[in-house]
C-alpha cells in the first residue's frame, strides 16, 4: 500500500499503476462463468445418467450414488450463488479505481513537491521501514492460471468433485483480488482530493501573493475557499485528527494525518466539531467556515502537506473534480 500512496511522486510523474492484477481479475471472472456452465452441464449429465425413478432390479448403490450427486450439485449451485455478488462488488470497486487511475495518469503541469529538511525520500529502493511493514513473500513471477487448468478433468460421477475444486480455486482467487482491491480502496479513501467546502469559490491561490494585511509579497501555503460563515467544512480524505484548536495565524484549525506523509490543514474555522485522535471518513463534517485568526472575512484556508512541506492543493482537488463537457 505504501508504494501505491506516494503522493509526492504521483503529482510529478506521468505514470502510476494504481490497480493491479487486472489480468487475474479477468481470468477469475471468466473462470466463474465457465464453472457455472460446468455445473449446469453436470446437472444435465446427472439427470441423463441417473433417472429420477430407478428401473426394476436396479442396485441400491446406484440410488445412493444418484442422491450423492444431486446433493453435490446443490452445493455447487450454492457456491456459484455466493460468488456472483462478490464478483459484482469487486467489479464496481475496480471501475472506481480504474477511473481514478486514469485521472492520475493524465498528463498535467504540476509543481514538484519540495522536500522538507530531513524528510524521507520517496523514490528509489525500499527503505528498511518499508520492508519491516510487510511479511516475507517471494517466488518466480509467473502469470495467473485459469482454475480449470489447476485440476485435471475427470469423467463420470467425479465431475461434481472436479467442479467443486474449480469453484474453490475461483473463491480463493476472488479472496486474493478482494484483499488487493481493499488495500487500494483504503489508499483511495486517504487521498486528499475531495472538495472540503461545498459551493465555495476559489479565492487566493497557492504560492506567492500580495499579503492582504501588509500588501507585501508573501508566500501563501494553501488555497482560500470563500463561503458563508457556518458552512460545513468536510474532510478531504479519511485519516486521524492530529490537531484541533487555535493555531497562530490560522485561528481555529484542524489537521488530519492521512498516512504516508500526507496531512491536510483547515484554518479560520468558526467552530470545530472534531477532536484529536478521532478517525474521520472522507467528506466527514469536521468544522464550520469562519474568519478566526489572521483573516479578512469568512473562508476556509486549506492546505495539503507532503512530509511537512506545503504543496498546491488545487492539483489534488483537480483529480476528484467532475469532468468538464463541451
Amino acid at each position: 500500500m505504501t508504494s501505491v500512496f506516494r503522493a509526492g511522486n504521483w503529482l510529478s510523474s506521468g505514470s502510476v499503476r494504481f490497480v493491479t492484477r487486472r489480468t487475474a481479475l479477468s481470468i477469475a471472472l471468466g473462470a466463474a462463468g465457465g464453472a457455472a456452465l460446468l455445473a449446469l452441464a453436470g446437472g444435465v449429465a446427472i439427470g441423463m445418467h441417473w433417472p429420477a425413478h430407478e428401473a426394476p432390479g436396479a442396485h441400491g448403490d446406484q440410488r445412493i450414488e444418484h442422491d450423492y450427486a444431486i446433493d453435490q450439485l446443490g452445493k455447487l449451485s450454492a457456491s456459484v450463488a455466493q460468488i456472483e455478488p462478490r464478483i459484482a462488488r469487486l467489479t464496481a470497486q475496480v471501475d472506481t479505481l480504474r477511473d481514478f487511475e486514469a485521472r492520475l495518469n493524465t498528463p498535467r503541469p504540476a509543481p514538484r513537491a519540495s522536500a522538507a529538511p530531513g524528510a524521507p525520500v520517496t523514490t528509489g529502493p525500499a527503505s528498511e521501514a518499508d520492508l519491516s511493514a510487510t511479511d516475507g513473500a517471494g517466488g518466480p513471477a509467473l502469470p495467473p492460471r485459469r482454475c480449470s487448468e489447476l485440476a485435471p478433468p475427470t469423467r463420470g460421477p467425479a465431475d461434481a468433485a472436479h467442479t467443486r475444486e474449480q469453484l474453490d480455486c475461483i473463491a480463493a482467487t476472488l479472496s486474493a483480488l478482494e484483499q488487493q482491491t481493499a488495500d487500494h480502496t483504503l489508499a483511495y479513501a486517504a487521498f486528499p482530493g475531495r472538495m472540503p467546502v461545498d459551493g465555495a469559490r476559489f479565492g487566493s491561490p497557492f504560492g506567492n501573493r500580495s499579503d492582504p494585511f501588509t500588501h507585501r509579497l508573501s508566500f501563501h501555503p494553501g488555497i482560500d475557499l470563500v463561503a458563508r460563515s457556518g458552512t460545513p467544512i468536510l474532510a478531504a480524505a479519511g485519516g486521524r485528527v492530529v490537531f484541533a484548536g487555535e493555531k497562530a495565524g490560522y485561528g481555529n484549525a484542524v489537521e488530519i494525518d492521512h498516512g504516508n506523509g500526507l496531512t491536510t490543514r483547515y484554518g479560520h474555522a468558526s467552530r470545530i466539531v472534531t477532536h484529536v485522535g478521532e478517525l474521520v471518513l472522507p467528506r466527514q463534517y469536521i468544522a464550520d467556515v469562519g474568519s478566526t485568526g489572521r483573516s479578512t472575512g469568512p473562508h476556509l484556508h486549506f492546505e495539503v502537506l507532503v512530509n511537512g512541506a506545503p504543496v498546491n492543493p488545487a492539483d489534488y482537488l483537480a483529480l476528484f473534480a467532475p469532468p468538464r463537457h463541451g
